[in-house]
């Protein structure tokens, strides 16, 4: 991975690497330790050390969620905690496939940045040269700046979130400045009524890029996650273009894999239209599946007639 020009990465993926609870990410070589459960705070001491080396990390940052919190105080731990080195600023810069992106490790989601797309990202930027995207729920730009970055015509970023637009505006500056102007564009709206108003106005883009946040936390929210997956798909359809790709994808780890691929193409068949599966992906290297509720990550892209 190091050699593809990429040096954020994921060291260790919780309960698939046999620690429950438990997320190191590195960017840069600053490394995240994102914590979910209260047991780990009694082995930090021995755990930082190997981190450190294992990172090669010239710093440490502690991330909490937040039913560690209190229980991190008994132990003088806290949120956004420096437990190694130097950290001169929160916002990192990292490259991932040779392109640059920016992670605050302090107060950004998760531990800054979502590296589990990774190999996505590149290949949405194989396909893009000349094309036209849409990225819906694009957050801070990752597939957005992978697109650009591979030569595609004009790109739309498309969150609910006018923060989350501001850092893909920074990761699409930060790697091609001015050359992006009018190239790149953003709407702050939330995606179901974009999708719906896009679709009216009678707009079309050769790569639809769908990636929403988990629909689903709790079992019983399957049922409620798979109707939303239907009906986002079911208004991005109409918003691809003839020949043009849907890149369908899913994070929610309580929806089986064949469940959303089997919505996501029985709505593609309800439309009417032909399609081409070209492929499913997974998990990238550095996100191994250790066990069947360890596989969140599914995506599938669609070639639509």
């Amino acid at each position: 991975m190091l050699a593809t020009d990429t040096d954020g990465y994921r060291l260790i993926h919780g309960e698939n690497d046999g620690f429950p609870g438990l997320v190191v990410d590195v960017y840069a070589g600053v490394a995240v330790l994102k914590l979910y459960s209260p047991v780990w705070f009694p082995w930090l001491e021995v755990l930082l050390p190997s981190i450190v080396a294992a990172a090669q990390a010239t710093a440490l940052v502690l991330r909490l969620s937040r039913n560690t919190e209190k229980a991190a105080k008994a132990f003088d731990l806290s949120e956004g905690q420096i437990l190694h080195g130097d950290l001169p600023s929160a916002d990192i810069t990292f490259r991932e496939h040779g392109l640059r992106f920016h992670a605050n490790v302090v107060h950004g989601h998760k531990t800054g940045f979502f590296l589990d797309h990774r190999e996505n990202r590149r290949r949405v930027g194989e396909l893009a040269a000349g094309k036209t995207v849409l990225d819906v729920f694009s957050y801070a730009g990752g597939f957005s700046v992978h697109a650009l970055g591979g030569g595609a015509a004009a790109v739309t970023s498309l969150d609910i979130s006018a923060p989350a637009l501001e850092q893909a505006k920074d990761n699409v500056s930060l790697n091609f400045g001015a050359s992006a102007a009018g190239r790149h564009h953003t709407l702050a709206e939330d995606a179901f009524t974009a999708l719906e108003r896009l679709a009216r106005e009678g707009k079309t883009y050769d790569i639809v890029i769908v990636d929403p946040p988990s629909f689903a936390k709790r079992d019983k929210e399957i049922p409620g996650a798979l109707t939303a997956y239907r009906r986002i798909n079911t208004l991005a359809i109409p918003l691809v273009a003839r020949g043009g790709i849907l890149l369908a994808a899913s994070c929610s780890a309580r929806v089986a894999a064949e469940d959303f691929f089997r919505v996501v193409e029985s709505s593609i068949v309800a439309s009417g239209r032909k399609h081409q599966l070209l492929e499913k992906t997974f998990h990238d290297a550095d996100h191994p599946i250790g066990f069947p509720e360890g596989a969140y990550l599914k995506s599938g892209y669609y070639k639509l007639g």
